[in-house]
């Protein structure tokens, strides 16, 4: 019978996003090879750490920041349609940049990722607020909820700007795209590292409170400080990588989903390759949109959204026939205990 050992799913991640990586260094309208760097021309070196570097840095920290939020936000609302995208993260963080384009015109990257910041945590306070008076919470709900919201707050966003015609100057952050990504303007995504591990440390805090509030009480955990805590991580990371790169859906909903079913629903399990597996999932589509049309260039929102609808599509029908149950995977033998057994079986947390 065929095995796979429970650090080998992580070893195969990893391999496959080191092997990727060095590849889409040298993957874009200039050719670069090895060869070239090595022999020292000054032109493709400054290419390569200029553009090429610092965009690898990007999609790496985007694909791990946008996956661990989306994961913290299933996790704390117990439902696992709940993402940036649709808990009005991302057109929230949308709003706090045109504020900050409208009454600080001159500001730099940070004032405006200061303003996201803000925006972010408070839309997405604002939407937990609303989910917790929801007297039934269907998995269904939740995220329907947050999907109207942030068309509320995507058309507030629209209609101040069209009315104090900032429609080009904010279209950058409206669409996601790694072109404009080059040393010295894209540095404010590097704040994800410091918040994936924060989530990393506070990871079973988080799995606990996700299993509701008598439970987190009754373990000596402060709820509703764990929880806008979480959500504030979330909201942060997310507004980081729209300042920069602009709104990309979808991530923070598919990877977790697609890793939960193969791993299961505790975090302290998955977060690791949920990290990984953003990585890998928004490199391959920059991958894609670098070189679908050559020598243009598809922005990673649009080849994310085909990609992601799809599966989305796939997962809500997994989801609404399977419930929480994990795809059974033969191992070499048994790991973990009887609680994660439980919980990869379907039981509801």
């Amino acid at each position: 019978m065929f095995t796979i050992k429970p650090s080998t799913l992580t070893l195969l991640l990893f391999t496959t996003l080191l092997i990727l990586s060095v590849l889409s260094l040298f993957v874009g309208v200039i050719d670069i090879r090895p060869a070239a760097l090595l022999t020292g021309d000054t032109e493709l070196l400054e290419v390569f750490l200029i553009s090429r570097l610092p965009r690898l840095l990007a999609i790496l920290c985007t694909g791990v920041g946008m996956s661990v939020a989306g994961l913290i936000m299933q996790q704390l609302c117990m439902n696992k349609f709940v993402s940036p995208t649709t808990g009005a993260t991302i057109s929230s963080a949308q709003l706090g940049i045109l504020f900050a384009l409208l009454f600080l015109p001159n500001s730099t990257l940070w004032g405006r990722a200061l303003f996201a910041f803000g925006a972010a945590v408070l839309g997405t306070w604002i939407f937990v607020w609303f989910i917790q008076r929801i007297q039934f919470k269907d998995v269904i709900m939740v995220p329907l909820v947050g999907i109207m919201f942030g068309n509320v707050i995507g058309g507030l966003t629209n209609y101040l700007a069209y009315k104090y015609e900032m429609t080009q100057a904010l279209s950058s952050w409206l669409v996601g795209h790694f072109s404009l990504v080059l040393r010295g303007r894209y540095e404010i995504v590097y704040l994800t590292v410091p918040l994936v591990i924060l989530a990393f440390v506070f990871a079973n805090h988080f799995n606990i409170v996700g299993l509701g509030k008598d439970f987190s009480r009754n373990l000596g955990i402060p709820h509703n400080l764990v929880l806008f805590m979480g959500l504030s991580i979330a909201a942060m990371i997310t507004a980081s990588i729209v300042v920069v790169v602009g709104s990309i859906s979808y991530v923070g909903l598919i990877v977790p989903n697609v890793v939960a079913m193969f791993k299961g629903d505790r975090i302290r399990g998955t977060l690791a390759d949920t990290a990984l597996f953003g990585a890998l999932f928004v490199l391959v589509c920059d991958i894609v949109g670098r070189t679908v049309i050559t020598p243009y260039e598809l922005p990673i929102e649009l080849v994310v959204g085909v990609l992601g609808s799809v599966l989305f599509i796939a997962l809500l029908l997994y989801r609404l026939k399977n419930g929480r149950r994990a795809v059974p995977i033969p191992r070499s033998g048994l790991s973990g205990c009887g609680v994660s057994m439980k919980l990869e079986g379907g039981g509801e947390s």
